[in-house]
């Protein structure tokens, strides 16, 4: 059950945006920005103020890869797997740091909420392949050895 500072917050964006179908994608972004994850009770709420059917909410949810349902922690790190960044062993990158984290291709975020780690297609770097982003920071040429001193790093200053 959401606290009403999530609903205020939507009537907020809302309001911002126009009380029109075409404000789902905007507000949703929005929310998704500021809790980093599209609580489900929220995303009925949204649907319902702006007349869209539930059904048409998730299916724009769902569809869009930025969305989440699920909760992410305060560092989202997105590990590239595009070509460039394949042939140049993003793979172990990604190990490494699941390994650190105690992560899976199933679970991507850490108990305590301070990571969360998954892979994209691209990031638009591919010159400086293997790269990865710490909230939306790029972090160019990265290796296995310097992906868990920068989570290490992370750790340090998240506490």
């Amino acid at each position: 059950m959401l606290d009403q500072s999530y609903f205020s917050k939507a009537d907020g964006l809302i309001a911002r945006y126009g009380k029109k179908s075409s404000a789902i994608i905007p507000v949703l972004e929005d929310i998704q920005e500021e809790y980093r994850y599209i609580p489900r009770e929220l995303l009925t709420y949204v649907a319902d103020m702006l007349g869209v059917k539930e059904s048409k909410a998730y299916s724009i949810a769902t569809f869009y890869k930025n969305f989440s349902f699920e909760p992410k922690g305060k560092y989202v790190i997105k590990v590239c797997d595009g070509t460039a960044c394949h042939v140049r062993h993003s793979a172990p990158i990604l190990a490494a740091m699941q390994k650190e984290l105690g992560l899976s291709e199933k679970k991507h975020t850490t108990d305590d909420m301070l990571f969360t780690v998954e892979t994209v297609s691209c990031l638009g770097a591919c010159g400086l392949a293997p790269t990865l982003t710490v909230n939306d920071e790029v972090h160019p040429k990265m290796d296995p050895e310097k992906a868990v001193a920068l989570l290490r790093e992370l750790r340090g200053a998240g506490v």
